[in-house]
């Protein structure tokens, strides 16, 4: 959905001196695009992952200053437009976020994030610090797997996945996630089974969320992303799961919507909407570039602009 997130933020970006944050830079592509087709844009791009940087830090290399690359959580946006001199009455013209798990992630074997090839059961986007999946596995008292298995997988068979999980980590702690893929299918009715793809992917999409904090950080940055914008700004988020777009959902439609009391005949300033939504509900990938992309397949786009300060 390249074309479509690069048109979509196209009104904003063509502005002199416009500046793009993309929140999630991963390999660079999209920043790529996007300094590529707006010649006179400025990009700031953030990664958690210090591998990513290094890999898109050589990618976009032939644009020179036009591109700043910082080592954040997205969520830590308002501290670096601070520490880059960007000021946040002026704010930024674009904003990008294309959430979940990077190609580079998947692919790399060794980072545990794809249940399809056996690997250390690490998941960290930063593997610097930060609890393992492994660790939380071991660690973790039973009824708090199956509170995250539930609330960020959204597997139904949770209470019998966790009773495996833990029978198994008494006689050795789990370490590689083939012995984990494999103790799910083991544990799961043969009904669960048959429908939704491989079963461990609820599983490995809850561990990935609680490792990385991915919703918590979420529902800080998207509210943070859209404070960061100048009046005509535009944002453009990509998901990849329904908990994901859900809360991107909450926050676009807060801000597309009036405050004011019912029955005013007048509506105040202050209670005027503060976005203007780009997309009716969540676009979907085409047909075509599904089928270029297998990944993209579950993929939600919402957009949305700025359209009037906050009134202090």
């Amino acid at each position: 959905m390249l074309q479509r997130c690069l048109d979509l933020l196209a009104p904003a970006l063509e502005r002199p001196g416009a500046v793009v944050v993309d929140c999630t830079l991963g390999l660079g592509g999209h920043s790529e695009a996007m300094l590529t087709r707006f010649p006179e844009v400025r990009l700031i791009g953030l990664d958690r992952d210090k591998e990513a940087l290094r890999l898109s830090g050589e990618r976009l290399a032939p644009f020179g200053d036009r591109a700043t690359l910082v080592h954040a959580v997205y969520d830590e946006l308002p501290e670096v437009l601070d520490r880059l001199g960007i000021p946040r009455a002026h704010g930024v013209q674009g904003v990008l976020f294309d959430l979940g798990v990077s190609s580079m992630q998947l692919d790399e074997a060794d980072r545990g994030f794809a249940y399809a090839q056996d690997a250390p059961l690490d998941m960290r986007m930063d593997q610097t610090t930060g609890m393992s999946a492994a660790e939380v596995l071991n660690t973790y008292p039973p009824g708090e797997l199956v509170r995250i298995l539930r609330a960020y997988g959204e597997e139904k068979q949770a209470k019998r996945i966790v009773s495996a999980v833990v029978r198994e980590r008494e006689k050795e702690p789990f370490s590689h996630s083939a012995r984990l893929v494999q103790l799910i299918r083991d544990a799961l009715p043969q009904a669960a089974k048959r429908t939704g793809g491989n079963p461990a992917k609820r599983t490995f999409q809850a561990l990935r969320i609680e490792v990385n904090g991915e919703l918590s950080v979420l529902e800080r940055a998207i509210p943070a992303a859209v404070k960061a914008l100048a009046v005509g700004g535009r944002i453009g988020v990509l998901s990849y799961h329904s908990l994901e777009d859900r809360l991107v959902k909450q926050v676009f439609a807060a801000g597309a919507a009036s405050t004011a009391p019912p029955g005013l005949p007048v509506v105040p300033e202050e209670y005027q909407p503060r976005l203007k939504l780009l997309t009716r509900g969540a676009e979907l990938p085409t047909e075509q570039e599904i089928a270029e992309n297998r990944r993209a397949a579950p993929a939600r786009f919402r957009g949305a602009e700025r359209i009037r300060e906050d009134v202090q």
